[in-house]
């Protein structure tokens, strides 16, 4: 891309507010320089896009918002480059735009990272929650990133307090991938106190917005955001969650697009946990481990194993077997017939069960009776 197009497209991302989805169809019918000049003119046919871009339209800031990425090594991503994660986007051309009006995909990405926005958004996995996360949700949100970077799915989330942080953090101890995805400019640390772990998501992973630098958040860009958030992910997780939370509008963009919805349990007296119990009664995914999740984002066979469950002594014998086990006294010991009356059996068919008992060395024959083994 040259630098008179890069300059229109960071031109196209600041006039309007995105997504504007009347901008984007001005963008694919003309292309970004030609729909950039028609606005910067006004000559626009489309009343709507000519107000919508009315307060901006002078406001030429695109070499600086370019010099700002270029000093922090990001990069500008559109729908030309090959990086651009059309596959993901595509599931907003299938929402009711009617009920939904912010159901577009983004007109310009900017990113930092060194990782391909296409790349990941092929096996990965959103990691949503409060921001006032309670310890048992930090472990959890924690324990299932770094299990989910273990097997080579990317987590991604919002960069906030509580459980997009506790996502962030395990997935970059655990040299996995991660990509946060923000409500602000590239150069905005918000919030200020993750400055720093936005600072190594970009070193090693991505940190995504659709809005230029020096932009600060909104109550309706963090609700745009989420839906970028879902976009990228093939299921969203949401591990803690109030009655009214953010997480519940990423749960719910996740559904719109078709994507999977998991929902962490808690505590029932949890009011950080009341959110994923809606969930769970709805149509989400019950799950507490990384496999689960990973069944639901990863290749077509891929389960998750079975639980690991405490074995017994008795784990695979057979009905006959059992009953003539427990026909047996803890102490002592039984003859052939005792055992029959026990187990109300015929003493014929006893002693085929006693044999195997036998073999497995759960019983042994002393002076003629039967008694249990002792380990």
């Amino acid at each position: 891309m040259d630098e008179k197009t890069r300059r229109a497209w960071a031109y196209l991302s600041r006039v309007a507010e995105p997504p504007n989805p009347r901008l984007a169809v001005l963008v694919e019918s003309v292309g970004a320089l030609e729909a950039a000049d028609r606005i910067r003119r006004r000559a626009l046919d489309d009343d709507k896009l000519l107000r919508a871009t009315e307060a901006r339209h002078e406001m030429n800031g695109a070499a600086a918002d370019l010099e700002v990425l270029d000093r922090a090594g990001g990069r500008l991503v559109t729908a030309e480059d090959d990086e651009w994660p059309g596959l993901a986007f595509v599931g907003f051309g299938h929402i009711d735009h009617a009920k939904r009006p912010q159901a577009h995909a983004p007109l310009v990405l900017w990113v930092l990272g060194p990782l391909r926005m296409c790349d990941i958004a092929e096996r990965a996995a959103a990691i949503v929650g409060t921001r006032a996360a309670t310890a048992y949700g930090e472990f959890a949100a924690a324990d299932l990133a770094a299990g989910l970077v273990e097997r080579d799915v990317a987590v991604v989330s919002g960069g906030a307090y509580g459980i997009d942080g506790a996502a962030h953090r395990a997935a970059l101890a655990s040299e996995g991938d991660t990509v946060a995805v923000l409500a602000c400019g590239v150069d905005v640390p918000y919030p200020a106190g993750h400055s720093a772990l936005l600072h190594r998501v970009g070193r090693h992973g991505l940190v995504v917005t659709e809005y230029a630098p020096g932009i600060r958040p909104t109550r309706r860009q963090f609700l745009a955001r989420n839906r970028l958030v879902a976009a990228l992910a093939g299921a969203t997780v949401v591990v803690e969650a109030g009655a009214r939370s953010g997480a519940a509008n990423t749960a719910a963009w996740a559904r719109a697009l078709g994507r999977a919805v998991c929902a962490v349990p808690g505590p029932i007296t949890s009011a950080s946990s009341v959110g994923c119990h809606t969930l769970i009664r709805g149509d989400a995914t019950l799950v507490t481990r990384a496999e689960e999740v990973v069944e639901l984002v990863g290749r077509i066979g891929e389960f998750a194993p079975d639980v690991e469950r405490p074995t017994t002594e008795v784990d695979g014998l057979s009905d006959e077997e059992l009953t003539v086990f427990e026909a047996l006294p803890r102490r002592g010991k039984r003859t052939l017939d005792e055992i029959a009356v026990a187990a109300g059996m015929a003493p014929a068919d006893v002693l085929g069960p006693l044999t195997m008992l036998d073999v497995r060395g759960l019983v042994a024959r002393e002076d003629g009776c039967w008694k249990l083994a002792r380990p």
